[in-house]
């Protein structure tokens, strides 16, 4: 018995990241953007109107439209985020893309090597994890400052699992 709870101690993951990319503006501060464009179209578009300018009722109207529709799919981009787990005997990485479709990978802590590109200027310009020939990309997403951290703390877990 006391076999069974060593191995499934063993199996553990002691460190877990779930990496999300960053989005500067809550749904709180879309809300307010879009009122506030959807005031300045409205009032815009009276005192144009007024005017007899009708066309420019309409463009600016689109105007709103696009920028509606680019944040859409701003958001929709931001549903991407990827899970990395390290346990003594696994290093788990799944990646989940914006439609929801998600793909894991899984390698061995031992065989497994974190490899690092750097620019002296920029910091962290990729992160990748490499094994039996095959290479996972993770992280793209983050900004250098999380890339730092990231590749910080997932360096130290690697150590920690292959010292056992």
């Amino acid at each position: 018995m006391s076999d069974t709870n060593a191995t499934f101690a063993a199996d553990e993951p002691f460190f877990h990241a779930l990496l999300t990319p960053h989005r500067s503006l809550g749904r709180t501060g879309f809300t307010i953007l879009m009122g506030a464009m959807l005031f300045g179209w409205a009032v815009t578009g009276i005192i144009m109107l007024s005017h007899g300018a009708w066309p420019v009722f309409g463009f600016f109207g689109l105007d709103v439209i696009g920028l509606y529709v680019a944040f859409r799919l701003n958001y929709r981009a931001a549903r991407a985020h990827e899970e990395v787990s390290v346990s003594r005997t696994a290093l788990d990485i799944l990646k989940v893309a914006p439609s929801g479709k998600s793909e894991r990978h899984r390698f061995n802590p031992f065989w497994a090597r974190f490899s690092v590109a750097r620019k002296t200027d920029i910091g962290i310009t990729g992160m990748a994890v490499e094994a039996q020939g095959s290479s996972v990309p993770i992280g793209t997403f983050l900004n250098p400052d999380d890339r730092e951290s990231f590749a910080t703390a997932f360096s130290r877990a690697l150590a920690k699992a292959r010292a056992g």
